[in-house]
């Protein structure tokens, strides 16, 4: 049990630490910019839906981490949230790359696709524009005149000689993260790609904690991401993951499947509304055996997200429902149709 625990608690603090870090790295490039790369993406809803089905595509759960902060502050649509976690197929991809390699690039550009036309579909039945359920209420903010140096060093040695506590803070907490990526107790505890992303975007953003100056460092890194975001991200991401592993422990979900084609393929669909990778590798495990057809397997692709939807938890619940209510009903679209075409 304490094993479980601990495990759970790395792992929140893991999805916690990488979305604080995009979120830095999207408040200092809005900064940089003065917003232009925001605008750009606010202007055309097929940039949105592209890029989102892109980072969604991407092996493993940081780009769909990356998508949902972006929605956290407005800058994409509830449709290409849907894009993207459509296109996701969390850390499975892995597995499926490593185990039917062909199926599995074939499934991962089938999902794209999907994601896009359920992206547009959604937006049209979601208006953007009259959407109030909106996530951050402070969004991402330029105040009047807020330029900076980049890399001034008379202004870093002034910053360090008179510390704030929350420069000081948030310092050792990213250089503790950088130490535990590097040590392999938080992520991978192998060299892969995911361990290089986290290793590189802790040291961008230590980098950018050190040499901000202090308004945008209280305003937007302390009061904005830190405070307002963060504990409620972890607080939910670790819940849930908890709630899995004692669901998955006590209720054994791979005895609840049956010979019936139809109803394994609404098990796997409703087991894709569960925000945790782990009873979505069933499936993935029976059509590796050839014990289901392509079509279950994609229909479970389509609604699972991994961990993908954990950070929407911390932003609104009533999204997150959305989010998941419209890939359950693609993916049950997906699973009748192959089923009954027999793929």
């Amino acid at each position: 049990m304490i094993s479980m625990l601990w495990s759970t608690f790395l792992h929140a603090l893991m999805i916690t630490g990488f979305v604080f870090m995009m979120m830095v790295f999207i408040e200092y490039l809005n900064i940089l910019t003065q917003g232009v790369w925001q605008t750009g993406l606010e202007k055309s809803r097929w940039k949105q839906y592209l890029l989102c089905a892109f980072l969604g595509a991407t092996p493993g759960c940081l780009g769909a981490f990356a998508v949902v902060a972006l929605y956290s502050h407005g800058t994409v649509t509830l449709g290409a949230v849907v894009a993207a976690m459509i296109a996701t197929s969390g850390d499975e991809s892995f597995v499926m790359l490593s185990m039917f390699p062909k199926a599995a690039l074939l499934i991962f550009g089938l999902l794209s696709v999907l994601g896009i036309v359920c992206g547009v579909i959604t937006d049209l039945i979601f208006k953007p524009e009259k959407d109030k359920t909106v996530k951050c209420e402070t969004g991402f903010q330029i105040h009047e005149h807020e330029t900076f140096e980049f890399f001034s060093m008379d202004q870093i040695r002034k910053h360090w000689r008179h510390c704030s506590p929350a420069r000081g803070i948030l310092s050792v907490t990213l250089l503790l993260f950088l130490l535990g990526v590097l040590s392999g107790h938080l992520g991978p505890p192998v060299w892969n790609w995911i361990r290089i992303t986290l290793t590189a975007v802790a040291l961008v953003c230590l980098f950018i904690v050190i040499t901000v100056p202090e308004h945008f460092l209280e305003e937007h890194l302390w009061h904005h991401v830190a405070m307002e975001h963060v504990p409620r991200i972890f607080l939910w991401t670790a819940g849930a993951l908890l709630a899995m592993h004692l669901l998955v422990d006590q209720f054994h979900m791979q005895a609840w499947l049956d010979n019936n084609r139809f109803i394994v393929m609404i098990i796997a669909c409703l087991l894709g509304l569960i925000p945790e990778s782990g009873p979505h590798m069933i499936f993935v495990t029976l059509f590796a055996e050839h014990a289901i057809p392509f079509s279950i397997l994609l229909a479970s692709s389509v609604v699972q997200d991994g961990h993908g939807m954990l950070p929407m938890l911390a932003e609104s619940r009533q999204d997150f429902i959305k989010v998941k209510g419209i890939n359950l009903v693609a993916g049950f679209l997906v699973g009748v149709t192959g089923l009954i075409t027999g793929w």
